[in-house]
């Protein structure tokens, strides 16, 4: 095949360029796509488009312009901010073009937001990812999605490029999203529980970095061990993932579990730590530092430059 055989790229574009979004973004450049971008810090959208793109200026100047728009935001108010806000994308988004909500949001609000759209002609993805900062840049997150046959038609190579692996869930929007909720009630708890081993240990006398590399090599360790303990081993609390990140989604996990009166102990004392931690004023620092909770222990200092 010929390139003047193969099928034209859909008009893409993301939204929200924080650490996931801005990876997407150069991953689905690096395929191929004349990628559009915004966010709500200018500078950060112009410095993606001085290597290849577009930047604009508001959700719905890019939604004017895409066939498919990827939110990669904080939440259910920033994505109703992007749609429905001054000069939203959903007025904009011609009708057939879909909708990427890669949010962790509650899945009964998801499948709410897709009624609306579809009230304008606009076809819905419920999309979160998982993988992390790195993977986003790599194009190898995974997704977890649900959708109609028709949004899937226009989307597939959109999220092919983005990810490695993409779970289609069913056609129900909120499918994906109840996914996620698992999934971040495990990644939670697992942070938390990595903390506080942690914290054990080096109130015990054990040096961090012994205690890293033992456990990291043995049956207690988790992914969130390997990968939050290595920022505490740096003492660098840099947010690829805040505290208060935690806060929300834990939460959301929970808000989801008790309309059916389901007990979830693990993950209520998980969130009560993070909640603790941003109390204390550490909303703001990576997730990791929900181990400044635990006292009279001595943390590793970062490394003098």
């Amino acid at each position: 095949m010929n390139d003047q055989d193969r099928p034209a790229l859909p008009r893409v574009g993301v939204v929200g360029l924080g650490a996931m979004g801005l990876g997407m973004a150069r991953s689905l450049r690096n395929g191929g796509y004349d990628v559009g971008v915004y966010d709500v810090r200018p500078d950060v959208a112009a410095g993606f488009a001085r290597d290849g793109g577009t930047a604009f200026a508001s959700s719905g100047d890019l939604a004017a312009e895409v066939d498919v728009m990827v939110s990669v935001v904080v939440n259910a108010a920033q994505v109703e901010s992007v749609l429905f806000g001054a000069d939203g994308a959903a007025n904009r988004l011609r009708p057939g073009a879909v909708f990427v909500m890669c949010s962790t949001v509650d899945p009964g609000w998801s499948a709410e937001l897709e009624g609306c759209l579809a009230d304008r002609g606009v076809l819905y993805l419920d999309a979160p990812i998982s993988g992390g900062a790195a993977r986003a840049a790599a194009g190898e997150l995974t997704m977890m999605t649900s959708g109609s046959a028709a949004a899937y038609a226009v989307a597939d190579p959109v999220l092919e490029a983005m990810s490695s692996t993409v779970y289609r869930l069913g056609a129900e929007a909120g499918l994906g999203s109840k996914v996620k909720i698992v999934n971040q009630l495990l990644a939670g708890v697992h942070i938390a529980a990595a903390a506080e081993a942690m914290a054990l240990g080096i109130r015990a006398g054990v040096p961090a970095e012994a205690l890293y590399e033992v456990i990291t090599h043995s049956a207690g360790n988790s992914w969130m061990f390997e990968n939050r303990m290595a920022h505490v081993l740096a003492g660098d609390y840099t947010p690829l993932s805040a505290v208060d990140i935690f806060v929300k989604d834990l939460g959301l996990v929970l808000d989801s579990a008790r309309p059916e009166k389901f007990p979830l102990p693990l993950a209520a004392t998980a969130h009560q730590m993070f909640l603790q931690a941003s109390a204390s004023g550490l909303g703001a620092e990576d997730d990791s530092a929900v181990i400044k909770i635990f006292p009279g222990i001595d943390l590793p200092k970062p490394a003098e430059v």
